[in-house]
């Protein structure tokens, strides 16, 4: 028999790769840690762990055993929450979501939603998906709101995630220049998107930390090399930026903020773009999850109705 305990103490190793740092997270002594490593490692039969002067790392039986400690926990979580709804006067809904998405996909839907469900006690989370995507997974959010770029999407039929993902979509990465710069009269005159090389010699505005891997990416593609003048936390603060003339950006879709002095322009592809979409855990049950599960059907009719044109 695996002791759960002893799986809650590796889950915590992998997390920090130390047993110094597992100790502090844990309020316990290194000493305790590794003891409760080795007793792990003597009823299994083999190491889970390899330890040296870099840190430590998990050995394949480790991996294992840390995946179903994931899972564990993640039940356990949802269980307590589901508890804790047993006693509540009101069913409560928690709903994650990133900041763009947040300002311009959640509130329609959360409006009809609202007045359909008064009863609700509804709170929001602003996360980004490697917050948000673990809350629900845990039983803190019954919903995310949630994006990936390149690759498969953060969970898929049959996988060990606990997530359900419903895609919204695609949201396609923008540039932003001042209306009268010579790439935006060319567009207006005929509308072929600008490829990113045209603009490599322009000094790039970036939204997020994020959006500048994506760009990066693409111009390793194209083989060339942007000029990066500021990377912020903020597409609002981002597009201030171009309208001062500081440079042009690279914005999602979601993102952009209509001005009368700016315009928004795909890229020739390959072009970078973000994948939308919900998590709802496996787990769902009872009153909350009925109720995530009918905002996210709006959410999805909101996503398949027509967008307005960029600017």
């Amino acid at each position: 028999m695996i002791d759960v305990q002893r799986l809650a103490v590796l889950r915590e190793v992998a997390r920090h790769g130390s047993f110094n740092q597992a100790a502090l997270a844990l309020h316990c002594t290194p000493s305790a840690v590794s003891q409760q490593i080795a007793a792990l490692e003597r009823s299994l039969g083999m190491s889970v762990v390899e330890r040296s002067t870099r840190g430590v790392t998990l050995t394949d039986a480790g991996r294992l055993l840390v995946e179903a400690a994931d899972v564990i926990a993640a039940e356990l979580a949802d269980t307590r929450q589901r508890i804790d709804r047993l006693t509540a006067e009101r069913t409560a809904l928690t709903v994650a979501t990133f900041t763009s998405a947040g300002r311009r996909l959640l509130p329609t839907a959360l409006a009809g939603f609202a007045a359909d469900h008064p009863e609700v006690e509804l709170t929001i989370l602003e996360a980004e998906p490697e917050e948000s995507l673990p809350a629900v997974r845990e039983g803190r959010a019954d919903l995310a709101l949630a994006y990936h770029f390149d690759g498969p999407p953060p969970a898929r039929p049959g996988d060990r995630s606990g997530l359900d993902w419903i895609s919204l979509g695609t949201d396609p990465l923008r540039v932003v220049l001042p209306r009268r710069h010579p790439a935006a009269t060319r567009y207006r005159a005929r509308p072929e998107p600008p490829h990113l090389a045209e603009l490599a010699d322009q000094r790039w505005i970036l939204g997020c930390r994020k959006s500048a891997a994506q760009l990066a990416r693409h111009a390793d593609l194209v083989r060339v090399e942007l000029r990066i003048s500021c990377t912020a936390t903020d597409y609002d603060f981002a597009q201030s930026l171009v309208r001062a003339g500081i440079g042009i950006a690279l914005i999602p879709e979601i993102g952009l903020t209509r001005h009368p002095e700016l315009v928004a322009l795909p890229l020739a592809e390959p072009s970078p773009r973000r994948h939308l979409g919900l998590a709802l855990s496996r787990r769902r049950r009872g009153p909350a999850a009925r109720l995530a599960e009918e905002l996210a059907s709006r959410l999805v009719d909101q996503a398949e109705a027509p967008a307005s044109p960029a600017s």
